[in-house]
């Protein structure tokens, strides 16, 4: 387990981020990321998984966005920042930790399923 400030988790998320590559960001529409330290209780229950929750997409997938989308509430992305915390020898394996959890909540903003990005590798 590593333990940083909040500030420095918001630094390598924000960093995360940055990283994507341009095709990504590009595609993203009305979805803000935002880190927060545990889910709440409605989150973990959305989420329909016992265990830790790493990271949460809340929101309507861009596939299944129609021309009735409009002036819709952002979607949101959630980074659980103490359970990647838990899981993290050290500050690489943080970093790690929190692209791969970007990645795959960004893959449901998408439209994909768990079992896409589990074949995917993400």
């Amino acid at each position: 387990m590593i333990a940083v400030s909040a500030e420095r988790f918001d630094e390598l998320l924000d960093q995360a981020l940055a990283d994507l590559p341009a095709w990504v960001i590009a595609r993203m529409d009305n979805v803000v990321v935002e880190a927060a330290p545990w889910p709440t209780r409605s989150q973990q229950q959305r989420a329909r998984r016992a265990g830790l929750l790493l990271g949460l997409y809340e929101g309507v997938p861009l596939s299944r966005r129609g021309r009735g989308y409009h002036l819709a509430p952002p979607d949101r992305i959630t980074l659980f920042s103490m359970a990647l915390q838990y899981i993290s020898d050290d500050e690489p394996d943080l970093v790690r930790h929190i692209q791969r959890t970007v990645a795959h909540e960004i893959g449901h903003h998408f439209g994909m399923s768990e079992q896409e990005l589990h074949d995917a590798g993400v």
